[in-house]
């Protein structure tokens, strides 16, 4: 019996940035953001044994659903500048879009730029019919993200005991 996982994270790559698999070296990184209570606000702040099941967690969503995070790295200096996802929750047939830059690279358009490629790459490349982004209210610069790559208000819904906006965009021609 062959049990050996394979798993094919796709390069995908902007003007600055590419995105890539999560490798054991960007672990320090991702642990200080979500141990920063300033960077974590909107998420669910962790210690760094909770950060190390989450980055795994992410990492595996790839051989589960053939869908997951990247690390986003700046092309120019080779900076690890955050993290993005197209994934799928327990249970959910819909696929989700998550984007996260730390903080040190704020303000410099890096969660536009990933969040677009990736939206692009599932409305486009995975045919998927529609995605949606979990977004706090008080989060202010995800929700200017959201606007950008067109996202639309649906609904409110409630995620880890918080009320959250479901924002949503659809293919280009998919079946309503």
């Amino acid at each position: 019996m062959n049990s050996k996982f394979t798993a094919s994270v796709p390069y995908l790559h902007t003007e600055r940035l590419t995105l890539r698999e999560y490798r054991r070296e960007d672990f320090d990184a991702f642990a200080a953001h979500l141990a920063d209570p300033v960077s974590a606000a909107h998420l669910v702040p962790a210690d760094r044994q909770a950060a190390w099941r989450i980055f795994c967690s992410h990492a595996g969503l790839w051989l589960i659903h053939g869908a997951g995070w990247w690390s986003v790295e700046e092309k120019a200096t080779g900076r690890l500048v955050g993290s993005v996802g197209a994934f799928f929750r327990e249970g959910s047939n819909e696929m989700e879009l998550g984007w996260n830059t730390y903080r040190t690279f704020w303000g410099r358009g890096f969660a536009n730029e990933a969040a677009a490629i990736v939206l692009s790459y599932a409305l486009e490349t995975r045919r998927e019919p529609k995605v949606r982004a979990l977004i706090a209210s008080a989060n202010e610069s995800s929700l200017r993200v959201a606007k950008r790559l067109g996202m639309t208000h649906e609904a409110e819904t409630e995620l880890y005991g918080k009320a959250v906006g479901v924002y949503t965009r659809e293919r280009v021609g998919s079946p309503a």
